[in-house]
């Protein structure tokens, strides 16, 4: 099974229909407050009725999903999960275990930083569908342009499904999936023009270079 593609960090529609445009697998909006990509769950949600209006007039399939949380209440993340029709809540906080389950595990990808060997297992026994590995800067839980520790985030690979994230980019992405091997990998800042606008043409190049890759999800 190839490795999938995340874009995140949408903003506008012409954003969305690009990546759409060059098969990405999930798009991801960012609803958390004060972070240079955030959209509200209304904007996101106006983005997301063009997206589908757009893949019903082409007949293609649209891409799935992702709401990115950090900390959010139970109630806020549920409001806009009805909003914006999200099939994956992506937790960048200290959201607890419990949080997880009444979400439901099998669509909450949960972001645990890897710094430590003791990170590992605790990545390999979390609830969530998935784990995503990106690299965290003081309060800034991603988003940071700054790779992660690859060692680490392969341990985990191969024992569960990973989303591996942090300063992907058309150039590294091929290097990451060949030493990592995740199930899906997660680029913002590394196809972008300027923060929240994308590059069209750097979304290609790299959805291109991941699937030459030809790397092998983990499909647990």
């Amino acid at each position: 099974m190839a490795v999938l593609v995340k874009i995140c960090g949408i903003t506008n529609v012409g954003d969305a229909l690009a990546a759409l445009a060059a098969g990405a697998d999930f798009l991801g909006f960012v609803l958390v407050p004060g972070t240079p990509r955030q959209v509200t769950s209304g904007q996101a949600a106006a983005i997301i009725r063009e997206i589908r209006a757009c893949a019903v007039a082409d007949r293609v399939t649209p891409p799935r999903l992702v709401g990115v949380f950090q900390d959010a209440s139970e109630a806020e993340i549920q409001t806009a999960v009805a909003e914006c029709g999200f099939d994956v809540i992506q937790l960048h906080g200290d959201e607890p275990d419990s949080l997880v389950q009444r979400l439901g595990p099998e669509r909450v990808w949960k972001m645990l930083p890897l710094r430590t060997p003791q990170d590992v297992a605790r990545a390999a026994a979390h609830p969530a569908s998935a784990v995503l590995a990106d690299a965290v800067r003081g309060a800034q839980r991603g988003g940071t342009g700054a790779v992660c520790d690859w060692e680490l985030a392969a341990a985990v690979a191969r024992q569960r499904r990973l989303v591996l994230a942090g300063g992907l980019t058309p150039e590294n992405i091929a290097a990451a999936v060949a030493q990592v091997r995740p199930w899906a990998v997660d680029v913002g800042s590394g196809v972008e023009a300027a923060k929240g606008k994308k590059d069209h043409a750097k979304i290609q190049s790299l959805i291109q270079a991941v699937r030459r890759a030809g790397g092998q999800a983990q499909n647990v």
